[in-house]
């Protein structure tokens, strides 16, 4: 019989009544006593490495996980990890750097409604990422709402619905219906290296949201700070402005310095491409690092992993100019827009 361990950090499924509302406060051994039908496909152990609403997760806990996770690989067939939905994109993305090549399914799920709650989707959730968890398909996913998603291209995009959860510009792995669960072979991500797990990181990033009037001087101050990376959410497909309000001027500064600066958009869907209006191919010129169709959580978990490796500029482009678990969908970088007389070709 198969063998699964269960990390259980807390959240929204694992929450009681509190003086101060909604608390993580269930146990581990209670959560394997209320999803009691997964006893019968395999062994389940659980493992209780914290109890937080995920807005309390850090990166320190990101590492501890990832070090628990690390010591399973030789003793466990997959492992599943119940965590708060409203960070759960962000620690899927980092578990995907820190377990790169990880050779055991990864699955995380979490629920909107706490396990002991009236209609609540957390014992379903948790029996569906088992499932994954025991396929055997080697990576790190997320499982909500009978949807396996890739870890690195999951975004929460819903507050309150039970499809809180989607695929950002990606099909979906996979996902469960009257005939069991049906994966995407094509949508898995490739074993191209050995695994070995490596801690290392830096949480000295910043994230921008360009809005107009946004002041230059917010680069210079953050790098006095002692910042390494900046990710830019740009307009539209990447555009930076460089009129009125020039951000250019200080960009170049500080990527001349060695800081690294990621530019894409604000758009979740459909990616940034600096290739296509002269507000892109300037900011790339003054060293802006495309990020093309990669989500939020993704852009800063591998900025922050490629800081722990390297603080040279250029080795994080290169990084950045490599897909290492499907993060990024590379062949944006040759795409460019051709315009007729009638349109858009």
């Amino acid at each position: 019989m198969k063998k699964i361990l269960i990390i259980n950090t807390g959240g929204t499924f694992s929450s009681v009544e509190s003086d101060s509302g909604l608390a993580p406060g269930i146990s581990g051994e209670q959560i394997i006593d209320a999803i009691h039908p997964g006893k019968q496909i395999c062994q389940l152990e659980m493992e209780d490495y914290c109890s937080l609403d995920s807005a309390n997760i850090t990166p320190e806990d990101w590492v501890e996980i990832s070090r628990r996770i690390s010591r399973a690989v030789n003793v466990y067939d997959g492992v599943v990890v119940i965590h708060g939905t409203d960070v759960m994109a962000y620690t899927a993305a980092m578990l995907s750097f820190l377990l790169l090549h990880v050779p055991l399914p990864v699955v995380l799920t979490g629920s909107q409604l706490p396990l002991f709650a009236p209609l609540t989707d957390a014992v379903d959730n948790c029996q569906c990422a088992i499932q994954m968890a025991l396929s055997g398909k080697n990576g790190v996913y997320v499982v909500f709402n009978k949807k396996i998603m890739l870890g690195c291209r999951t975004s929460k995009v819903r507050t309150v619905s039970f499809d809180a959860f989607e695929s950002i510009n990606y099909p979906q792995v996979g996902g469960f219906n009257a005939f069991g669960m049906q994966l995407n072979e094509d949508a898995l991500p490739k074993q191209t290296g050995e695994f070995a797990f490596d801690p290392a990181y830096s949480d000295r990033i910043a994230v921008l949201k360009v809005f107009p009037g946004l002041n230059p001087d917010i680069f210079s101050y953050l790098y006095e700070k002692g910042y390494e990376g900046v990710f830019i959410e740009g307009f539209g497909l990447g555009g930076v402005p460089f009129m009125k309000n020039n951000l250019l001027k200080e960009i170049r500064k500080a990527s001349e310095k060695g800081m690294a600066i990621l530019v894409g958009s604000q758009c979740r869907y459909e990616g940034s491409n600096l290739n296509i209006y002269e507000t892109g191919q300037r900011v790339k010129a003054c060293g802006g690092i495309p990020v093309y169709d990669m989500t939020q959580e993704a852009v800063v978990a591998k900025l922050m992993w490629c800081l722990g490796r390297t603080k040279d500029r250029n080795e994080i482009q290169r990084y950045f100019y490599t897909n290492l678990t499907n993060e990024v969908t590379l062949e944006m970088r040759e795409c460019k827009i051709l315009v007729s007389e009638n349109g858009i070709l």
